[in-house]
């Protein structure tokens, strides 16, 4: 008799046991395949490698060499706002990556290059001259800021504005006949406040598309501060935070250089903004 109870007790404490491991909420379960709208969506990449590109207000110059290392970008001018010490002192790990830029076929790097003032005349800039000749295909600012100015938002959003504004005029005289203008900034605030598709409407020009910028589209780019870099390399780190970039073009008839030879266009001009 005792022997049959204890058989039952086994046979009741097996079930239970099985019941509970079948509804242990921590239990792992087979990983389910993504559907197709949650797969991700490959980076767009506004740049060709026959396109004569102009960036302005590199810093450690990083996104240049991913374009001319990873995207065969063979026609590139880098330029900095800064002189060159004042370069190699904010960022140390600059001076390779110069260096290898200087040494790609038709790139190079230029200082002293403010960004509201390309292609003036009397602009001290040593690439004064180069930035003249125009007929560039994109025009690239990344990330444009003039740094902590003042504490107060409101001025600070209009500096930045004023900045943003200034390279719009600067950079669109210098587009080749169907070039494009392509500025990337932080999303939400306070980089939302500077309005820049209205921003590009009072100067001329407009949106042609936008899309999320993936900083690892860009192999070895990292987010340079306009400051330098962090002490102990730690904290943040820019390339991480949600970014958008946008694509401009110029309005008919505004001011811009002539339509040069034909060239192959971007593959990827349908609109992306998402």
């Amino acid at each position: 008799m005792g022997k049959h109870r204890s058989q039952k007790r086994q046979k009741q404490s097996s079930k239970a046991h099985t019941k509970s491991k079948q509804s242990d909420p921590f239990q792992k379960t087979p990983s389910r395949k993504p559907e197709n709208s949650e797969l991700k969506q490959p980076p767009t990449i506004p740049f060709s490698p026959d396109h004569r590109i102009l960036l302005i207000g590199e810093g450690d110059f990083s996104f240049s060499r991913a374009l001319i290392d990873h995207h065969s970008c063979t026609c590139l001018c880098a330029t900095s706002f800064d002189s060159q010490s004042s370069s190699l002192s904010k960022y140390p790990q600059v001076a390779a990556t110069i260096t290898t830029i200087a040494k790609a076929e038709n790139c190079k790097v230029e200082y002293n290059i403010d960004a509201t003032k390309l292609g003036h005349p009397g602009h001290i800039g040593s690439g004064s001259k180069i930035l003249r000749r125009g007929n560039w295909d994109r025009i690239v600012f990344n990330f444009p800021h003039v740094g902590g100015l003042t504490k107060d938002v409101n001025r600070q959003v209009r500096a930045n504005q004023e900045l943003v504004v200034g390279f719009f005029r600067a950079a669109l005289p210098l587009l080749a006949h169907d070039g494009q203008i392509i500025l990337t900034i932080f999303e939400g605030e306070p980089y939302e406040l500077w309005s820049v598709r209205d921003l590009a409407r009072h100067v001329g020009l407009k949106v042609q598309r936008s899309f999320r910028f993936q900083a690892g589209a860009y192999p070895g780019y990292k987010h340079a501060r306009t400051l330098g870099n962090i002490e102990g390399s730690g904290g943040w780190k820019g390339e991480d935070r949600p970014a958008r970039t946008y694509v401009f073009e110029s309005h008919e008839g505004q001011d811009r250089a002539p339509p040069s030879a034909k060239r192959k266009r971007d593959e990827s001009d349908s609109d992306s903004d998402q």
